[in-house]
């Protein structure tokens, strides 16, 4: 009776992963008889910091909105296209965000650029940062439809904070002169501040 109302309060207070936690260590007592108070303490706190992590996780990467699924296991570093994996190694630490440099991927269409941009995203979301991804025209868009309805500013504001934004396939299309002035709004705002990853068909030199 005691247990049940320990869960109940655990979940009461929306202490998930200790409640989990605990079930399983009623639920397995010839696991946890030999561990001290002290001990099985520390696995329940640890369980609820595991648990709290993966719900940040999840909702990081729920508000990135990334196009694909890319996990870092499944590139193929064999492929002809000059990605250099000890390089590659050093951008999946993530360390390039927390300092505020941006990245910048250029290759002929086919090459994998949106899916090693979705990688580095998703490893930006593993490691606590906040993620926007969108295709370079779908921004230009919605820029344009916030200038009309009055949410530019908020819209820009939004962006100014997240610490890497992810524009994909620039370049594409001729900007006019208002697009570009949006995006050197959002670049200025972002400026030594926060990262940006955009990844382009045409060369660094256009």
């Amino acid at each position: 009776m005691l247990n049940h109302q320990t869960l109940e309060t655990l979940r009461r207070l929306k202490l998930t992963g200790m409640a989990d936690g605990l079930e399983q260590q009623l639920a397995q007592p010839s696991t946890h008889e030999e561990l001290g108070f002290e001990e099985r303490i520390a696995l329940l706190v640890d369980r609820e910091a595991t648990y709290r992590n993966n719900n940040k996780i999840e909702r990081l990467l729920k508000a990135a909105k990334l196009k694909l699924q890319a996990q870092p296991q499944y590139i193929d570093y064999r492929h002809p296209r000059g990605l250099k994996q000890s390089q590659f190694a050093d951008l999946l630490s993530s360390h390039w965000i927390h300092q505020h440099h941006n990245v910048l991927i250029t290759s002929p269409t086919g090459c994998g650029k949106t899916y090693l941009g979705c990688v580095l995203a998703t490893q930006a979301c593993r490691h606590g940062l906040s993620v926007r991804y969108f295709r370079t025209s779908r921004l230009l868009e919605a820029l344009s439809i916030a200038h009309g309805d009055g949410r530019f500013s908020k819209l820009i504001q939004q962006l100014a904070k997240t610490d890497l934004l992810v524009l994909d396939d620039w370049g594409l299309e001729k900007m006019t002169l208002g697009q570009r002035n949006d995006l050197l709004e959002i670049m200025e705002d972002r400026h030594g501040s926060r990262s940006t990853l955009i990844t382009s068909q045409p060369p660094i030199n256009q």
